[in-house]
């Protein structure tokens, strides 16, 4: 791979809302009546992270590393995919600089928690948390995830070359 200084990537990830499942959000488990539908823990936030990192060295996106097809990641934790994702990146001799990410939420209010997601995505990606910002902002009740159907996440992130 060509050694550049900064490279950077954009990520996208979306589920569906259903009962019966446990909503994690940034590895953290948030009470709510309804969870995110997916064949691992579904945590879309993990997930645009992940392919931002990935998207950032042309590497393909999460779904190319951890297919839905394979037995192996059912119910798997987004937070140890991340880790893995991270492996990759320090392998191709970047580290991250920084993650902006943004959780598309009409419900649960997620203020509460978005200090213990920084921590915890921080922490999986070797990072400093003030290197990591997570927001969340409602869509006024527009869409789907405005109708509460699902939950979405946008991420943006910095590689620098080490």
């Amino acid at each position: 791979m060509t050694q550049i200084p900064f490279r950077i990537g954009h990520g996208y990830d979306v589920h569906r809302l259903v009962e019966d499942r446990k909503l994690i959000l940034g590895g953290v488990e948030i009470p709510y009546e309804k969870g995110l539908l997916g064949h691992s823990d579904a945590d879309v936030l993990l997930h645009a992270i992940s392919d931002a990192l990935l998207g950032a060295l042309a590497l393909g996106d999460i779904g190319k590393h951890f297919p839905d097809t394979d037995p192996a990641y059912a119910g798997a934790d987004s937070l140890k995919l991340l880790k893995l994702v991270v492996e990759k990146v320090k392998a191709q001799g970047y580290a991250v600089g920084n993650i902006d990410a943004t959780i598309l939420c009409q419900q649960p209010k997620l203020a509460p928690y978005i200090g213990q997601m920084q921590e915890k995505i921080a922490a999986a990606c070797g990072v400093a948390p003030e290197q990591v910002s997570v927001k969340a902002t409602t869509e006024e009740k527009l869409g789907f995830t405005g109708e509460g159907l699902g939950i979405s996440a946008h991420c943006v992130c910095l590689l620098c070359n080490v």
